[in-house]
């Protein structure tokens, strides 16, 4: 592939924002990019603050885009009797898909297998499922009991061996990278200043209070400053990391989980995610997703160097061995795995194992006036941005824009639009003899909405950017391009694993990384 020269203006821009964040004193310092940081960035900018938020590696480059992408009520906490939360969450969950981001938040039908010998009857089930729907007050369709030939023609794989009946409802699933690169943008689209790459390498404070943080930007080296009435910490698994350098004798706040899971190529589609019962209470996913089947996940304390946390053979086995609950063996052989990742849940401290830990939003203030704040996850993640801003209220004297009362404003994310629409658009403004694959169309538009459009535009001045990265999957170069020029996009990591699905589907080569890095380079 040759590409035309372009002038990448990825260093002078960076030292731009260097120079901005370093200009004035910001009302909020955000610290951390991921779920947290991206939420409270966009929630507080909306508000009428002036943020900024920087990571010292990518946005949502570690745990954040290493979920299990669902966008859901939780049915396994209807085994907990929570079903106030599950309601709060169906509620939150249908939000997002019609309203926030429908065009990057997808409807999912899940199956819950029932065995002979398995931990849950049908009768149970089929009245958890309805009572599940009923909460999301039907909105996604009812609950219901199939056939294990109804649902073997959903998910091909199925275990069908001592199969009684299989509970059916609704959820919804989500691209977590694309979710967070969409959440920076909104957030700069509001006034927010972001900078990825960029490392604090001490605090800043005034009379014994924290003001500021002083920062390394990892991709040049320069040093540089930034002074903020208050400093969020939103670090995630390094959130008492920070807290030390506030305060050095700060105790542990929070523990750690670690969350594995497996990517694998089937021979056919699914159409149906699996919820397989391993014992009265966990569950383990089989999810169709990005033309793979994910699976996970796992639950176990971890206690060592978050940056070196990643899956491991016992991972590998735990998670095939739970998944052969549910699917034939043959579909779970490990030559079949494409990728694997693990993240780690930040949970709060205190006695017992991890897997019974509360998954709650933890907020703290140190000694020099931080604030931290962990835990939380994807479907409530607006929710989150709402509890710190409340937060922040209560214990600053930042000016807060008046119409940010209860409830939850509805922002739509940015590229909001039918993918169908945009897709169709997309192949009719094409020129005849250059139409755009279908498929490559409608993988755009699903992960960009109307921004898909800005990506078609690029093709359409230098074609050769219309051409796929890899053969096997639908990711074009212009999509590098853009993730270069609007997206943040320094590594190659970057763009292969978050920006686009290249390294998921296991099409990370070193030729498709050797091209991606020069057009980083311009």
């Amino acid at each position: 592939m040759t590409v035309k020269a372009h002038q990448n203006d990825t260093t002078s821009s960076r030292a731009r924002t260097r120079e901005e964040l370093t200009r004035g004193t910001f009302d909020l310092l955000v610290i951390g990019g991921g779920i947290l940081g991206t939420s409270v960035a966009w929630t507080a900018t909306q508000a009428g603050l002036r943020v900024a938020m920087v990571d010292s590696g990518d946005f949502a480059g570690a745990t954040s885009s290493a979920s299990s992408k669902l966008v859901h009520g939780g049915l396994r906490y209807l085994q907990t009797g929570n079903v106030r939360l599950v309601a709060e969450n169906h509620k939150e969950r249908r939000s997002l898909a019609s309203d926030v981001a429908p065009h990057l938040v997808n409807p999912m039908p899940f199956l819950v297998p029932i065995y002979k010998d398995g931990p849950h009857g049908a009768a149970k089930m089929g009245a958890g499922v309805f009572l599940y729907s009923a909460l999301s007050a039907f909105g996604d369709g009812m609950g219901r009991l199939l056939s294990p030939a109804q649902a073997h023609r959903l998910a091909p794989g199925l275990r069908t061996d001592g199969l009684k009946s299989v509970a059916a409802y609704s959820d919804h699933q989500m691209n977590d990278s694309r979710m967070a690169v969409m959440s920076v943008r909104a957030a700069v689209d509001a006034g927010a200043v972001v900078l990825n790459h960029a490392e604090v390498v001490g605090l800043r404070s005034t009379r014994g209070r924290v003001t500021g943080a002083d920062l390394r930007d990892r991709v040049g080296g320069q040093e540089f400053g930034i002074d903020a009435r208050l400093v969020l910490n939103a670090t995630g698994p390094w959130v008492d990391r920070l807290r030390r350098l506030e305060d050095p004798d700060a105790a542990p706040s929070v523990r750690l989980s670690k969350g594995a899971h497996l990517v694998l190529k089937t021979p056919e589609p699914w159409r149906a995610a699996l919820t397989i019962p391993v014992d009265k209470y966990r569950v383990s996913f089989a999810i169709p997703w990005e033309g793979r089947l994910l699976l996970g996940t796992t639950d176990e304390e971890f206690t060592g160097d978050p940056a070196d946390v990643g899956v491991v053979q016992s991972d590998i086995d735990q998670i095939l061995g739970e998944a052969a609950l549910g699917i034939d063996a043959p579909y779970l052989d490990p030559a079949h795995i494409s990728y694997s990742f693990a993240g780690l849940r930040v949970l709060p401290g205190g006695p017992g194992s991890s897997s019974t830990a509360k998954r709650e939003t933890v907020v703290t203030q140190g000694r020099g006036g931080m604030l931290s704040v962990a835990g939380g996850k994807w479907t409530t993640y607006r929710h989150i941005g709402r509890t710190v801003l409340e937060e922040l209220r209560r214990v600053s004297a930042v000016p807060l824009a008046e119409d940010m009362a209860d409830p939850l404003r509805t922002v739509p994310l940015p590229g909001l639009a039918s993918p169908d629409a945009v897709a169709q658009r997309i192949i009719i403004d094409r020129d005849p003899g250059a139409r755009m694959d279908p498929l490559v169309a409608r993988h755009l538009a699903s992960h960009y909405g109307s921004l898909a459009l800005d990506i078609a535009a690029l093709v359409r001045e230098q074609p050769e950017l219309g051409e796929r990265v890899h053969a096997d999957g639908p990711d074009i170069w212009a999509q590098v391009v853009f993730a270069r020029d609007h997206e943040w996009a320094v590594t190659a990591d970057d763009v292969l694993r978050r920006r686009t699905t290249v390294t998921v589907r296991g099409l990370d080569t070193p030729e498709v990384r050797r091209r991606t890095e020069e057009l980083l380079q311009g």
